[in-house]
């Protein structure tokens, strides 16, 4: 079986699969039309987010067995149709699970305790310590919502706090030892906390609105690792100007492009100069997942389901 790969990944990526039996080509510059003029003898093309896979690429790919996404979701490809032409579909969420669930929690624990506007403070010669009195975890409530591999992994690593984790799913039977699962009212009755970790779905665009914002009884932190097209970045400025919202960890953005390498071609949305200079919020740009391990975790998982399903290349 012939693969194509079109986004650079772990060099065991390609050293696995090659040892499997497979026969692997890269192209990590062609332009889409290129790749679509090359990709009819490939039986499996291997990607992160370099472009979309739409009905036009999956015809051009006329001998394509599956696409492998070496992340965790697959919203760049037309799910429904890829499955009516029989395509395989692969991700690896469970490769930078734990990334995510660290990273979330390190922001959580940034905001409590401003550090990034104690560091900056010390650094330009002050000693404010009344100014960056922090707050604890501890006796919280923390609201997951989405409770798949990235939530599941961000609340076991608040099990070693002494703070109340619920979940919500749209999936019943979910919650563990970690987080106890309850309808999404009781997470708006309760917490103070809440972490978004759904996928990109039309049932989660623009998801969290003022009416998504308003609907919570108490002011709330904010974190979001999943999805930025997933929260309206307006609204979510409105609620930090109220102190509906007391402050945001932001990973991902509402601006982001499919490629996840830039954010604006044109002029920077007037929301967006005001996020940024809120001493409460802390971006990161898509790198919850992106770490030196889980770079490695991704690539051994994406050969996994590969060769488990495809055992004879």
């Amino acid at each position: 079986m012939k693969i194509l790969h079109l986004d650079q990944n772990h060099p065991l990526l390609l050293k696995q699969l090659e040892q499997a039996g497979f026969s692997n080509t890269e192209n990590y510059t062609g332009s889409r039309a290129e790749i679509e003029g090359i990709i009819a003898p490939y039986h499996g093309i291997v990607i992160r987010s370099r472009f979309k896979i739409d009905k036009q690429f999956l015809n051009a790919a006329k001998n394509l067995k599956f696409i492998a996404r070496v992340g965790a979701g697959l919203e760049s490809i037309d799910i429904p149709y890829a499955e009516k032409k029989g395509v395989q579909l692969f991700a690896a969420p469970e490769g930078n699970r734990n990334a995510v669930g660290e990273h979330t929690l390190g922001m959580l624990l940034s905001l409590f305790n401003k550090l990034n506007a104690a560091d900056q403070s010390v650094k330009s010669g002050q000693w404010q310590r009344e100014a960056h009195r922090g707050m604890e975890l501890d006796g919280k409530t923390v609201g997951i919502i989405g409770y798949g591999n990235m939530g599941k992994a961000f609340a076991k690593k608040l099990s070693g706090f002494d703070c109340t984790v619920l979940c919500y799913d749209i999936k019943e039977e979910v919650g563990d030892r970690n987080a106890t699962q309850v309808a999404l009212k009781t997470i708006q009755e309760m917490a103070n906390v809440v972490s978004l970790h759904t996928p990109w779905t039309p049932q989660t665009d623009k998801m969290v609105n003022s009416s998504f914002i308003n609907s919570f009884q108490n002011p709330f932190w904010f974190l979001n690792t999943a999805r930025g097209k997933s929260v309206v970045t307006k609204d979510l400025v409105s609620a930090l100007e109220s102190g509906k919202i007391l402050g945001a960890g932001l990973d991902v953005l509402e601006y982001e492009k499919l490629s996840f390498e830039s954010l604006f071609s044109n002029e920077m949305p007037s929301e967006f100069k005001k996020l940024i200079a809120m001493p409460n919020v802390l971006l990161t740009p898509h790198v919850a997942g992106w770490t030196v391990e889980s770079k490695k975790k991704l690539a051994e998982t994406i050969v996994e389901k590969i060769t488990e399903h495809f055992p004879n290349p």
